[in-house]
């Protein structure tokens, strides 16, 4: 059940700056997280504007129960920033099921974006993407940083077909994604094949399955969305 939920970490006019990513107009998201037609956790993202930036603040909870039972929990809580349309820094905490807990820190320094995280310190490109599928310029990248676990992955993208998909009473035509991406030694097993739905730049819908139990389908999808 642990390869389930290798999931990030992995969610107006402006005038002070340009807005990387779409921000609804209630500064929310929310999406339910679905195993088995049940809802096992939630994905919540607030958008708070400053005056020469953004904070990106995403929470993800999951607590799966057999017969009443504690059987998973998971949580993650990340802040990010973003000026312009730079990610300049992020503040995280990561806790698995297991004994695994990360902290995750990263800022803009002389040029570098310097991490720590799994692996310890990172120097890495000023101009790194964090993996977070809300932002869908994520998906031209050829690097992400994981935020989950602080780490760096390169990436595999394919555009598909456009589909249509229900979000709640709502049938929308939705860009499809295929994304993939590299496995790090110290992951417990591989990056699991996410299926990604956009409508309008804004994140609808995900999906992907353990590939060790493939019957059994992972889906976070948008719960307050109306059209």
């Amino acid at each position: 059940m642990k390869y389930f939920f290798v999931i990030f970490l992995c969610f107006f006019s402006f005038n002070a700056f340009c807005l990387p990513f779409p921000i609804p107009e209630d500064k929310e998201v929310s999406f339910d997280v679905i195993r088995k037609n049940k809802v096992i956790g939630s994905l919540i993202s607030k958008f708070i504007e400053n005056e020469d930036n953004i904070v990106l603040h995403s929470v993800l909870e999951i607590d799966v129960k057999i017969l009443f039972f504690p059987a998973y929990k998971f949580f993650q809580e990340t802040k990010e920033i973003w000026v312009d349309d730079e990610f300049v820094s992020i503040n995280g905490f990561t806790d698995f099921e297991d004994d695994r807990e990360y902290i995750i820190i990263g800022n803009d320094i002389d040029n570098f974006f310097i991490a720590s995280g799994m692996d310890g310190e990172l120097k890495l490109d000023k101009n790194i993407f964090p993996l977070n599928y809300w932002n869908i310029k994520m998906l031209n990248k050829n690097e992400v940083f994981d935020t989950q676990k602080g780490i760096v992955r390169t990436i595999e993208v394919e555009q598909l077909e456009n589909e249509k998909i229900q979000i709640n009473d709502d049938e929308i035509l939705a860009k499809k994604y295929l994304f993939n991406a590299s496995k790090h030694p110290k992951d417990k097993g591989p990056f699991p094949e996410y299926t990604l739905w956009y409508f309008e730049d804004e994140l609808m819908k995900m999906e992907f399955k353990n590939p060790n139990d493939k019957k059994n389908i992972i889906t976070i999808v948008r719960n307050d969305w109306s059209n």
